[in-house]
Parts: structure tokens; sequence; C-alpha cells
């Protein structure tokens, strides 16, 4: 969406069939659209950790900002406050906070690689790249809790994420990143 009033009117449309639990504005404020007790229709046809119906076990938090630029301080600063709170009341480790691009590789790009996820790795709030063992990617993005897709796809979800600037195939990069979140992940697990 082009901007939180369009991302509003999209979430807030019974036509549209989509909604988010939470909707933060440009400005850092946050919206409550649906209650976090009752399934909200945000994350559409994917799956992580080998299950499907992602929308039945998840807080969909929609951040208002089109993808082709930087998310605002305010808008960042307020994403963090309102993980903080989710991730308590319901239990959830950094582990279990994802994008849209991790579940549905292929399918969703969002956050993009302009998403600050490196900050919400040093509040704790989320894992981030690092350097860890050499394993094979397939096996690294399997524990990292990414669906089987082709590989192109798995990857390209995973760049999206951990190395948002990388192109062309596979490197020694990846396998060393996706590893490390890979042991990260059974840490918090």
């Amino acid at each position: 969406m082009a901007d939180t009033a369009e991302a509003r009117a999209r979430l807030c449309d019974p036509a549209a069939e989509v909604s988010a639990h939470w909707l933060i504005h440009e400005d850092g404020r946050t919206e409550a659209l649906v209650p976090e007790d009752r399934r909200a229709w945000h994350a559409g046809a994917g799956s992580w950790r080998g299950r499907d119906d992602v929308n039945s076990r998840s807080i969909g938090i929609e951040i208002a900002n089109p993808g082709d630029r930087p998310f605002p301080m305010p808008q960042m600063d307020a994403l963090v406050q309102l993980l903080r709170q989710v991730m308590a009341r319901w239990r959830i480790g950094p582990d279990g906070v994802i994008g849209h691009s991790d579940m549905a590789p292929g399918r969703k790009i969002d956050p993009g690689p302009r998403f600050d996820w490196h900050r919400l790795a040093r509040e704790g709030l989320a894992l981030a790249p690092g350097q860890g063992a050499d394993a094979t990617l397939e096996d690294s993005l399997t524990r990292i809790g990414y669906p089987r897709v082709p590989a192109d796809l798995r990857l390209a979800a995973f760049r999206l994420r951990f190395r948002p600037w990388a192109v062309g195939p596979e490197t020694q990069a990846d396998r060393r990143v996706a590893a490390f979140v890979a042991a990260s992940h059974n840490r918090t697990a």
C-alpha cells in the first residue's frame, strides 16, 4: 500500500478478505484492528516450521510502508514497543517473529530488504544473521522453519530477511548465515 490510509482501508474492507491485529502508521501510532485472541486474515497461504494456517497461530502486525523506502524511526520505535508487549503476552521468543516473506517464499516479499531486522535482533525481538558453522543451506533453512518450496524461492525468501542485498547463486556466506540462524533458533526454541 502507498500509505497508512490505503492500508487501513484495505484491512478494514470486508470484501478484501484481509485483516491484521495491528497496524503501525508511518508516524508511529499503533492501531488495534482485530482483538489478539481472534483470528485475523493477515498471513494468507504459507507455512512456518512445517505448519500451515499461520493465521490461526499468529499475531499479524501490518506496517505501513510501500517497501521501496526505509521504515521511519518512529514506526520502528512503535514496532519495538508493540513487539515487546505482544511477545510477553503470548510468550513468543525471538525465533517466532517472522515476516510474510519467511512464511510465503515466492508469493510475499514484505517487509522487504529495507526493514531493520538487525535492530529487532539487537533488541532481542528477532533472530539476526551472523557467523555460524558450515552446513548445507537446505538443512539450515529447514531447521529455521522455511517451507519446502523450490530452492530458488527459499533462498530468495531467506535473503530478503537475512542478506537483503545478496544476489546470484547460493554462496558460502548464505550457508554460514543460515547455519548461524538455525543454531540460534535451536537455542531459543
